[in-house]
């Protein structure tokens, strides 16, 4: 059994980027359709600046979810593969208090607000991303339905629908880290075929398919992460280091948003188009692998804001849209930039307070939990191996 890790304090910073990343490309989404009748798609446009040239980093919230399921198969897996006598039972009781409880508490106010502060379609553009993916209206039925995780589309909190799979991977974890382990010495192959199925996912619109093997992406890296470490600190003391370094950085940066870049020449749904879309996955994993093992970009993820974010990540992701969505209904999407100024701050503050109130406690209770039942679990088969 290898030692325990070190707590690698820079993908909480890369988390926390991500979830910021996330709140930028909801406020974009807001402001699409203004931004479109402005100026246009055309070259020089506000929209062509952020939608189709490297700024679109800054609002790249679905390659930004990618990057989080990276981690989850990542840091998720690596207790199991490195703490003895690790409790399956134990593990799953407290991940799901731990997604579940805040889960709820958002979902909780995501309705009072709709119940609190009326939403006027007219208020917004039709068929815009406010429209049609954020309730105007909803009921207890509605609200019971998407407690489950299991619902394939969440109107109360658009985000949620990540948080299904990461709930798939929890339960399927015991499978994930099998096959890693099984395929450690073929990692690039592996890598390569967890690609092929994303890929396939995506073009055959079966989501499990597509999102899944990029967990699996992140799971076959804590196996290797001994490996990795050493790869990196060989890398370290080569000479231009740092160019490999940032190579690392902004190539996988560059594969992240490489479809949008291509938009010109590979049009979303085409065959180059969806290769590209999904080269995004490789993009995830080289910045978490370039977090582990890149200097300048582990100094920057351990920084103080970006660990702050990281603990807020969870929250932050959780509560910004139903506040994003009220003011756009409230304001009008039109008054964007009112939006933006608005939803950014009060976003942070109440990520801080979710934290501090519902996340922190629901830590607790999830490894009080695991405990109880690591411990229940272990004396049920005790007795039953004495019987």
């Amino acid at each position: 059994m290898p030692a325990p890790t070190k707590r690698l304090t820079a993908l909480d910073g890369l988390r926390g980027i991500a979830a910021l990343v996330v709140m930028f490309h909801h406020v974009y989404l807001v402001a699409v359709p203004s931004l479109r009748r402005g100026g246009g798609s055309a070259p020089g446009s506000l929209y062509w600046w952020m939608s189709e040239t490297p700024l679109k980093i800054l609002t790249a919230g679905s390659e930004a979810v990618l990057v989080f399921f990276v981690l989850s198969g990542l840091v998720v897996a690596l207790p199991a593969l490195r703490t003895s006598r690790f409790s399956w039972s134990g593990f799953l009781s407290g991940r799901l208090a731990r997604i579940y409880l805040p889960v709820w508490a958002s979902l909780t106010i995501g309705t009072a607000l709709i119940w609190l502060l009326p939403r006027d379609l007219a208020a917004v553009t039709p068929g815009s991303w406010v429209a049609s993916s954020n309730a105007t209206s909803t009921t207890v039925t509605t609200l019971l339905n998407q407690v489950s995780l299991t619902t394939a589309s969440y109107d109360i909190n658009n985000v949620l629908w990540s948080l299904r799979w990461e709930l798939a991977f929890s339960v399927l974890l015991p499978l994930f880290a099998a096959v890693a382990v099984l395929v450690r010495r073929r990692w690039l192959l592996s890598v390569a075929a967890a690609f092929a199925l994303s890929l396939l996912g995506l073009l055959s619109n079966i989501d499990a398919l597509r999102y899944l093997p990029v967990f699996f992406i992140g799971t076959v890296m804590a196996v290797r992460l001994d490996s990795i470490q050493e790869w990196t600190r060989r890398r370290i003391r080569r000479p231009h280091a740092r160019r490999f370094g940032i190579a690392l950085v902004v190539g996988s940066l560059v594969l992240l948003v490489l479809h949008w870049l291509a938009r010109p020449i590979a049009a979303p749904g085409t065959l180059p188009g969806s290769i590209l879309t999904q080269l995004a996955v490789l993009g995830a994993a080289g910045l978490v692998l370039a977090a582990i093992g890149v200097p300048f970009l582990r100094r920057a993820l351990d920084s103080r804001p970006s660990q702050w974010l990281g603990r807020m990540s969870f929250s932050l992701y959780l509560i910004h849209v139903p506040i994003l969505a009220t003011l756009a209904f409230l304001l009008g999407d039109d008054k964007w930039w009112l939006v933006a100024l608005l939803t950014i701050p009060l976003s942070l503050l109440a990520a801080w307070g979710f934290h501090q109130a519902l996340e922190r406690p629901s830590h607790r209770l999830a490894r009080r939990t695991a405990h109880v039942v690591a411990t229940w679990t272990s004396k049920i088969t005790a007795q039953m191996t004495r019987w």
